[in-house]
C-alpha cells in the first residue's frame, strides 16, 4: 500500500566540471554562480512542491556537506531535519545513493511514491515542472520506473538520450533504448528523426518497484543493505558498493521504463558552455557575471571576482574565481573534468577548497597570507558561534568590522562593537558568538609558527565536531 509522496534530492556531486568555480568541498550545487539562490536551494523548492511536506523530503549527501545543506536549507526558511539529511561515507554513484536513501526513507513492510532530483538542475518555471512531476508519479503509481525526457532544442553531446518505444498513454512512452552521450554527428541524426529526448536524471517510481529491480539488476547493492545492522556498520557497507549510476544499474536492464516527455526549459549545467547558454548575453553574444569591460569581443562568457577587461577576443571563457583563473575556447567545457583531476593529482589546495570556505556557523574568507601569518575575513550568522578552542601555535587578533560580537577569552566574557578589537594569545581558551540579528564580520589576523586549520583543540562544539572542517 502507497503510504506518502517522497523526494530524494541528490546533492552529493564532487564539483570537477565547473573549476574554478566549484571546489570538491564546495560543488556547484551550493555555488551561487548566476542567481541569488543556489541550484540546491531550487531542487529544495520543487522538492517540498512534490511532496506538499518538507518532513517528506531527504537529501542524500556527502557527509562533508552535510552542513551546507543545513545552511542553504535555512537561508530560504526550510528547517530540514538532521534525519532527513542521509550522509554517505563514500561516493558510489547515483545508484547506490538512491537505494540507500528509500532504504532510510521508506520504512520496511511500507511503499511510497518517489520522486528523484539532482540537486544540479536548472528549471526556472516552478508551475510547469510540478504538472511534469504529477504525470510522471501517475505512471509510477502503475508500476513504471519513469525517467523525464527533455526534447532536444539543439544537437547537445554532452548529455545521454532515450529512445522512445511504443505509447503506453497519453503522456509516456516505454523506453526502447538509453544512448550515452553521441558525437556530434549522431546527435544531429537524433534531432532530425524525432523520438529521441535527454535524460534529464530525474525519475519517479514506487519504492517496492524499484527494490525489485535492484533486487534484480543489481543484487550487490540489494544484498549489501539486507543485514538487520546495515545502519550500524555503513562504512563497511559502502566499500562494498560498486561505483555504479542508474541508469547503467538499473533504467537500461529494466524493462519497466518509461519515459514521460518533459516540455521544459531545463539544463544541468554540466559544463560552461551549458552554463553560458543559460545566460542572457549583451549584443555582441558576451555572458558576463562581475565587472567586465569588453572592446571588440564576442561570444564571450566571463565571470570574475574581479574586474576583467578583454579587448579583440572570440569565444573564450574567462572565469576568475579570485584564487584560481581558467580561459579556454568556449565549447571544451566537458574538458575541465580532466583538468580537475590533473590537480588533484598534484595535490593542488585549489582542487578541494575555495579561498572562501563553509563551516555550519558561517564563513571564513582568506584575504592574504605569507610566512607565519594569514589574514581572514570571518563571517558569524546570526545566533551561530564557534566552538570553544584554543591553539598551540598561532595567536589571532579580531577586528569586528560589521554586527556585535560575543567573545569568550579565559574567563573573560564580553562583547565588542565594530571598530573593537581583541588579542587571543595561544593556548588561551576562546570562541567567538554572534548574539544578534545580522552577520557578525570580522577581521582576524593570525600570526604564529604554524597556521594551518588542523591545529584546533576543541573543548565545546555545537555541531559535535573533531577536527576541521
Amino acid at each position: 500500500m502507497i503510504t506518502r509522496k517522497i523526494a530524494l534530492i541528490l546533492a552529493g556531486g564532487r564539483g570537477t566540471r565547473l573549476w574554478p568555480l566549484s571546489r570538491e568541498f564546495y560543488p556547484k550545487q551550493f555555488a551561487k554562480t548566476f542567481d541569488k539562490s543556489s541550484t540546491f536551494q531550487n531542487a529544495l523548492i520543487r522538492a517540498v512542491a512534490t511532496t506538499g511536506d518538507l518532513s517528506n523530503v531527504y537529501v542524500v549527501t556527502n557527509k562533508d556537506y552535510r552542513f551546507h545543506v543545513l545552511g542553504q536549507a535555512e537561508e530560504i526558511g526550510f528547517k530540514l531535519s538532521e534525519e532527513n539529511i542521509l550522509t554517505e561515507p563514500l561516493k558510489r554513484n547515483t545508484a547506490p545513493a538512491i537505494y540507500f536513501g528509500i532504504k532510510c526513507a521508506v520504512p520496511e513492510g511500507e511503499d511510497a511514491l518517489v520522486a528523484i532530483l539532482p540537486a544540479d538542475h536548472v528549471i526556472p518555471d516552478l508551475a510547469k515542472y510540478e504538472k511534469v512531476m504529477e504525470t510522471g508519479l501517475s505512471i509510477a503509481k502503475k508500476g513504471y520506473l519513469v525517467t523525464f525526457g527533455i526534447k532536444p532544442k539543439k544537437p547537445e553531446t554532452g548529455y545521454g538520450y532515450i529512445k522512445t518505444g511504443e505509447k503506453i498513454c497519453e503522456n509516456a512512452y516505454k523506453a526502447e533504448r538509453f544512448i550515452e552521450k553521441p558525437d556530434l554527428e549522431r546527435a544531429e541524426r537524433f534531432l532530425r528523426e524525432g523520438g529521441y529526448y535527454w535524460n534529464s536524471g530525474m525519475f519517479a517510481f514506487r519504492a517496492c518497484v524499484f527494490e525489485e529491480e535492484v533486487k534484480k539488476h543489481l543484487p550487490e547493492v540489494y544484498d549489501a543493505f539486507s543485514s538487520e545492522s546495515w545502519r550500524e556498520n555503513l562504512d563497511e557497507v559502502y566499500e562494498k558498493l560498486p561505483d555504479i549510476s542508474v541508469d547503467y544499474g538499473v533504467m537500461e536492464k529494466s524493462e519497466k521504463v518509461a519515459i514521460v516527455p518533459a516540455d521544459l526549459e531545463w539544463s544541468d549545467i554540466g559544463s560552461f558552455d551549458s552554463l553560458y547558454e543559460l545566460l542572457k548575453k549583451d549584443p555582441d553574444g558576451n555572458a558576463v557575471i562581475g565587472r567586465c569591460y569588453l572592446i571588440d569581443s564576442r561570444n564571450n562568457l566571463v565571470l570574475g571576482e574581479r574586474l576583467v577587461a578583454l579587448i579583440g577576443i572570440e569565444n573564450l571563457m574567462v572565469l576568475d574565481s579570485g584564487d584560481a583563473i581558467l580561459i579556454c575556447p568556449r565549447g571544451k567545457g566537458q574538458e575541465v573534468r580532466k583538468l580537475f583531476n590533473k590537480l588533484k593529482e598534484n595535490g593542488e589546495e585549489e582542487a578541494i577548497v575555495h579561498k572562501t570556505v563553509y563551516r555550519p556557523w558561517g564563513s571564513y574568507t582568506v584575504l592574504e597570507e605569507g610566512p607565519g601569518y594569514k589574514v581572514k575575513r570571518v563571517t558569524v550568522l546570526p545566533h551561530k558561534r564557534l566552538s570553544l578552542q584554543m591553539h598551540y601555535h598561532r595567536s589571532e587578533h579580531w577586528i569586528v568590522i560589521k554586527g556585535m560580537a560575543k567573545v569568550t577569552k579565559g574567563d573573560e566574557v564580553f562583547f565588542l562593537r565594530p571598530q573593537e578589537s581583541t588579542f587571543v594569545p595561544p593556548g588561551v581558551v576562546h570562541r567567538l558568538e554572534n548574539p544578534g540579528k545580522i552577520p557578525l564580520e570580522v577581521i582576524e589576523v593570525q600570526n604564529g609558527e604554524y597556521i594551518e586549520e588542523d591545529d584546533i583543540v576543541r573543548i565545546e562544539d555545537d555541531y559535535k565536531r573533531e577536527q576541521e572542517p
